[in-house]
């Protein structure tokens, strides 16, 4: 049986989830004060940091979600979504608009990659 392996653990949440060679990552979110391009920003450098913690990195990426509080930033966010993810490499993508948990939240993205 593989381990599960729990890094950042709280009553409610691990920011890091690791079970084989598969990483999974809490949603992450920008600074709230920030506009929708500086919230992608914010959140994906927070990936990256998790990632690199876990064994992995943004090439690695299986799967993303992606909520927006307003479809409206679609365009926005993806601009700096697609120059973050390497040529090429880029996972399987979802991409919705829900109310997040705070109305100055604009994005949360959810990943999971592979590692080793």
């Amino acid at each position: 049986m593989q381990t599960i392996e729990r890094n950042h653990t709280n009553q409610r949440m691990s920011q890091i989830v690791i079970h084989g060679n598969t990483v999974y990552l809490a949603g992450q979110v920008g600074d709230p004060r920030h506009n929708i391009a500086d919230q992608t920003r914010d959140a994906l450098a927070q990936i990256d940091a998790l990632l690199k913690e876990a064994g992995s990195s943004r090439t690695q990426l299986l799967q993303t979600t992606i909520w927006l509080a307003d479809m409206a930033d679609f365009a926005a966010m993806n601009a700096v979504w697609d120059a973050w993810v390497p040529a090429g490499l880029a996972p399987a993508r979802a991409c919705g608009e829900a109310k997040l948990a705070d109305p100055q939240l604009l994005v949360e993205v959810i990943v999971c990659a592979a590692r080793g």
